[in-house]
């Protein structure tokens, strides 16, 4: 199976348990936003390569506000779950957590591996 071929809603909703496993509080604007970037990403990983210019972009106008409201809600949203989150989860998705006194990944960076674990894990089913 290939991540263009999984529905939509069936992609989201993975990528959502993702999320909440890593402890992204869902009340957070960078929360939606987050999850839509990881999908955009997962279709085409040239969008992480280009954030700036491609993808928040695309997330600002699909949300109707700003690039730059976007990238501060995703930071925000990324923050709260490095902080908060299941250093579990953390150490196997990235190999460090914050526990370890590591500092967060960079939003590009965060992306591009959540994305990458989902396209991986949708390619094994």
């Amino acid at each position: 199976m290939d991540i263009l071929t999984i529905g939509d809603v069936q992609l989201e909703k993975y990528i959502t348990k993702i999320m909440l496993d890593i402890g992204v509080p869902a009340h957070l604007k960078g929360y939606h936003y987050l999850r839509d970037a990881i999908m955009l990403s997962g279709k085409d990983m040239e969008a992480v390569s280009s954030v700036t210019k491609l993808l928040y972009p695309t997330i600002a106008k699909h949300f109707k506000t700003t690039d730059q409201k976007v990238e501060r809600a995703i930071r925000n949203a990324i923050e709260v779950s490095w902080t908060r989150g299941n250093s579990d989860t953390f150490e196997e998705l990235f190999g460090y957590s914050y526990e370890q006194g590591k500092n967060r990944p960079t939003n590009s960076e965060y992306i591009a591996r959540i994305a990458d674990k989902v396209r991986l894990d949708i390619r094994a089913m």
